[in-house]
């Protein structure tokens, strides 16, 4: 019969990992005596990243010691106790290859349900200073699991586990966590695991987008998108207007007179000046035009500190040439027949008013409602363009706001676009909403939008620059230092370019990873596992070529790499 062998717990604490601060509970020891298990905990036990550990669906953690005499082999180490994996109940019996997902098992006065493997995270590396363990984790078919609690109650080393009911479908952890991070996947069992009322509604989503790719489309369907082309192309300029003093629209067509590919309404362009400085600067810029024109339009505002913006606005001509990579970005016009509302504040309206033409160029007869705010008439750019689409649909308004005025003109209101305003408006409930603005007028609308009913899965942002980091647990990172080169004298390997970062630097072979290259220049970085399973540090590959220093579980989309695990093979542009 399978047994409780130990009882661990601990609170969070600050560890020093790397040059950073990690806030983790993954410390726990063992106790003696009965313990209390609560709906959310265990009394004595705390975690220090409750976005990806704890609460009800993740109240307690379970590895086996079976799995310890594994490792103990595998890694060749005699240290490994009870509590090393940062497990709540170190167990005997209940293998990853025998527990199913909605498993119920008593243990003392207690009753739990099993809801998902466990997440893989880079603080069992640290923990056991094996840094690519989630990767053996998940590739060894010995994750653990965790529990939720059906019933509270007392508990202690020594206690019987027994298994009440057997989950629906019999999928074992093992097998589940192959669903989500191994290739090959089985798709008969991944219908099986969304029909399993226990699992965890963050795996269940995860495999319902899974189930709809693989039906052939997308889990977000979108206006179709032809190829592109690879690294970076020249583009001459064959337009240029001031739609105000300080934003200029510039268009490109191909050196060659061939069309352009159509970009998807909202995306952008990274552009490089090979003669504005060496190495070359470059930006990204959101498309502004119709998609369907066969040539790309980029508007840049004139920004005080902006080397690419000011030496666009003095220098380029009809005739100018340029280096662009495809079009990219996620930030897109979906299809579909609910209403869409277009917010935008400023230069913000450039990927909006792209979804505007796309919506106009079709005769949409969706109701779409554009929302706009500026200081006011001098600043207030693409207003005869805007009117003129809004004019050309035949169910869609608009609504400007002056924030710096003291005449309103044009219909635009004197005020901000604040979450009174957005509550007058009534707008649609069941619409699609897309926002584009400085950080701060952003997260006024999402709470402005909130607190009207829309929920976050309505609400579809572009931001300017970096994309904001997911470092869990890590809470030393600096928020406001600006990317910079590594200390000490550049790298002898090739160059690296995060792009949405304005940074170019050389690589050394003393970095671990990309990843690492780039936590020490203070670019925004996206990681959970650090050893190719989780595919959060997944990033678009602009131009060049990675290569893998520890090969990943599963390839990342073609144009993608995992930089927690990868080098570059020669110079890399990265959408970072």
């Amino acid at each position: 019969m399978a047994r409780l062998v130990s009882v661990n717990v601990g609170t969070p604490k600050d560890v020093q990992w790397r040059g950073k601060t990690v806030h983790t509970g993954i410390w726990k020891a063992p106790v003696h005596g009965p313990v209390m298990v609560r709906r959310l905990n265990i009394d004595g036990d705390g975690q220090g990243d409750l976005a990806g550990h704890g609460g009800e669906q993740r109240a307690v953690l379970v590895y086996q010691l079976e799995s310890y005499d594994y490792w103990k082999a595998h890694l060749r180490r005699d240290d490994l106790r009870p509590a090393h994996f940062g497990e709540n109940f170190t167990v005997s019996g209940l293998s990853d290859r025998d527990v199913c997902i909605g498993d119920r098992y008593r243990i003392g006065d207690a009753e739990f349900e099993v809801t998902q493997p466990r997440v893989t995270c880079f603080r069992v590396g640290m923990r056991l200073g094996e840094p690519a363990m989630p990767n053996l984790l998940v590739a060894h078919h010995r994750p653990g699991f965790y529990f939720r609690v059906i019933t509270e109650g007392q508990v202690q080393a020594g206690d019987a586990i027994v298994l009440t009911r057997r989950g629906p479908h019999e999928l074992s952890v093992a097998d589940v966590d192959a669903l989500l991070y191994l290739p090959d996947r089985d798709m008969a069992q991944l219908r099986k695991a969304v029909d399993v009322p226990a699992l965890s509604p963050g795996w269940q989503q995860s495999f319902h987008d899974m189930l709809t790719q693989s039906s052939g489309a997308p889990a977000t369907p979108t206006m179709g998108v032809e190829p592109g082309w690879t690294g970076f192309r020249p583009l001459r300029v064959s337009a240029i207007r001031h739609e105000t003093a300080s934003v200029l629209s510039i268009r490109f067509e191909s050196d060659d007179g061939a069309p352009l590919p159509m970009p998807l309404p909202g995306q952008y362009l990274t552009v490089r000046i090979p003669d504005a400085g060496d190495p070359p600067p470059m930006r990204s810029y959101s498309l502004s035009g119709d998609p369907a024109a066969r040539d790309y339009r980029i508007s840049v505002k004139r920004e005080s500190h902006g080397l690419v913006s000011r030496w666009l606005h003095a220098h380029v001509n009809v005739g100018s040439i340029i280096e662009a990579a495809i079009p990219r970005g996620d930030f897109c016009l979906t299809d579909g027949s609910t209403p869409v509302v277009l917010i935008s504040a400023g230069i913000g309206a450039t990927p909006v008013l792209a979804m505007l033409h796309a919506l106009a160029a079709t005769n949409s007869n969706r109701p779409i409602t554009w929302l706009h705010t500026t200081r006011n008439a001098e600043t207030h750019a693409f207003a005869a363009e805007v009117t003129g689409l809004i004019t050309s649909l035949p169910d869609a308004r608009q609504f400007v706001f002056y924030t710096a005025s003291k005449q309103s003109g044009s219909g635009a209101t004197l005020g901000r676009l604040d979450r009174q305003s957005i509550a007058a408006l009534n707008l649609p409930g069941d619409a699609a909403v897309y926002l584009c603005g400085p950080g701060p007028f952003m997260d006024a609308m999402r709470d402005g939008l909130a607190a009207c009913g829309f929920s976050s899965g309505q609400i579809h942002t572009e931001l300017f620059g970096a994309l904001p980091a997911i470092n869990p647990g890590v809470v030393s990172a600096s928020k406001t230092a600006r990317p910079h080169p590594p200390p000490g004298t550049p790298g002898p390997g090739p160059a690296i370019t995060f792009a949405r970062s304005g940074l170019t630097v050389n690589w050394a072979p003393g970095y671990a990873s990309i990843l690492e290259l780039a936590e020490t220049c203070d670019v925004p970085t996206r990681f959970a596992c650090r050893s190719g399973v989780c595919h959060t540090c997944v990033t678009g590959i602009v131009a060049g070529t990675p290569t893998y220093l520890q090969p990943p579980l599963e390839e990342p989309p073609l144009g993608t790499v995992l930089i927690c695990c990868a080098a570059p093979r020669d110079d890399l542009v990265l959408d970072l």
